[in-house]
């Protein structure tokens, strides 16, 4: 009869790693693979669905079975397998006590590591290697056992929903997926090959574009090349011959009248066919951006203009710089090279583990880059404007601050604007620190 036991005990065990696999693998399972596999005609999928769907109604399923799996094999091992090792050790001249510490003792260790290591362990480790495969697979019979059981897990259900509102917690948290776990998904593709490198820096770039306004990857109007339509055609063909720019923002008198793009192209055709019509005709209307629109919402309003040329004005209607496609990409994939040479690094890193940043780096890049989260509610979107909220006025040379783990020192201005910031590990070495 000992045989008969052992196997009862073997079977519950199976059982239990059997709703414990059910138990990991459909509440580890992502809603839109599911949802994905259903789609795909996966057998299985909608039920699985269904019992992610309620949580309460499942987990309820799952711990009845096993809490009775637990008595039986409770009663199994401590009326019988106990009872039948304990006669074992009385044959042997031990004494009564003794005995029944040694049988059960070793009865109760036994099934309890095989249910920990059997029963819990390993099918949950399954499980999680692949959720959503396994939920699909487990689904019908989780389904057919909610059912048979539905009154009782009715009770558990609604007694654990009221628990819940006593200690506050009534409403089920929505499901949503973070910034900061896409990452780590994307993260942990790239280890495992699926992705490469590359493609990985690219959906990074996508996702900061969608959390930066335009005026971050504008070029400030300092650095626009602009024509007056007033001056002569002549003094204007010269002008965009000396720069070899290919569009101009034109205004009419004054810098602040901007009345639209000359494009070279349109120029030179014209002179191509021996037929100079006055500039202003050549003029194209381009679209008005607010500075504080997201860098994405720009593309649709460039791919419906006459020209990829957006024109960025702030609240007061001041002209505060322009934007094209191309600015739209380098943002994504990096500044692409130029003729007059390679492009400069948004951040370069140094043999002693420092960086030298461009000013004019993304603030949020920069902030990835050091492991750091970038900033909250701020109204900059550059290096050159964190360092300036930092300190608080225009620095000079040399100035520096600490924030977190890092040293922040500008080690190169252009006029009043920061244009390199040394970047390394704070340390007791730190030298002065800005208020």
């Amino acid at each position: 009869m000992a045989y008969f036991e052992i196997l009862t005990v073997v079977a519950l065990t199976f059982i239990n790693a059997l709703l414990a696999m059910s138990e990991m693998a459909i509440a580890s399972s992502r809603m839109p693979k599911l949802r994905a596999l259903a789609e795909q005609g996966v057998s299985g999928a909608r039920r699985a669905i269904a019992l992610a769907s309620e949580p309460g109604r499942f987990l309820s399923t799952v711990q009845i079975g096993i809490t009775l799996i637990g008595i039986l094999a409770g009663v199994v091992s401590g009326a019988t397998l106990g009872e039948r090792v304990s006669s074992v050790f009385l044959g042997y001249g031990l004494s009564e006590s003794m005995a029944e510490a040694l049988g059960y003792g070793i009865v109760i260790g036994g099934i309890t590591y095989l249910s920990l290591i059997i029963g819990e362990l390993v099918p949950k480790q399954v499980a999680l290697r692949n959720p959503e495969r396994i939920a699909c697979l487990v689904a019908p019979g989780m389904s057919l056992l909610a059912k048979v059981a539905a009154p009782i897990v009715w009770l558990l259900d609604k007694s654990g929903k009221f628990v819940l509102r006593l200690l506050g917690q009534g409403r089920a948290k929505e499901e949503t997926v973070t910034d900061a776990e896409i990452h780590s998904l994307i993260a942990e593709a790239e280890t495992a090959g699926v992705i490469e490198p590359e493609e990985r820096a690219m959906i990074a770039g996508v996702m900061r574009l969608g959390d930066r306004a335009v005026r971050s990857v504008m070029i400030p109007r300092t650095e626009v090349a602009m024509v007056d339509v007033s001056e002569p055609a002549a003094a204007i063909a010269r002008k965009i011959k000396d720069t070899g720019l290919s569009r101009f923002v034109v205004y009419d008198g004054n810098q602040d009248n901007i009345i639209g793009v000359l494009q070279a192209k349109d120029l030179a055709i014209a002179a191509f066919r021996k037929k100079m019509p006055s500039i202003r005709s050549l003029v194209k209307e381009a679209p008005v951006i607010h500075d504080t629109v997201d860098a994405l919402d720009v593309v649709n309003k460039l791919k419906e203009a006459e020209v990829q040329f957006g024109l960025i004005y702030d609240e007061y209607g001041h002209f505060e710089g322009v934007v094209t496609a191309l600015d739209i990409l380098q943002a994504i994939v990096g500044a692409f090279r130029e003729e007059k040479g390679e492009p400069e690094p948004e951040m370069a890193a140094r043999d002693d583990g420092s960086w030298l940043a461009a000013g004019w780096a993304p603030v949020d890049a920069v902030m990835q880059k050091l492991g750091l989260p970038p900033p909250e509610r701020r109204d900059y979107q550059t290096l050159a404007g964190y360092m300036l909220d930092k300190l608080g006025h225009l620095p000079s040379v040399g100035e520096s601050f600490q924030d977190r783990n890092y040293r922040f020192e500008v080690v190169d201005l252009d006029g009043r604007r920061i244009d390199k910031v040394l970047i390394e590990p704070a340390g007791p070495a730190m030298r002065r620190v800005a208020a």
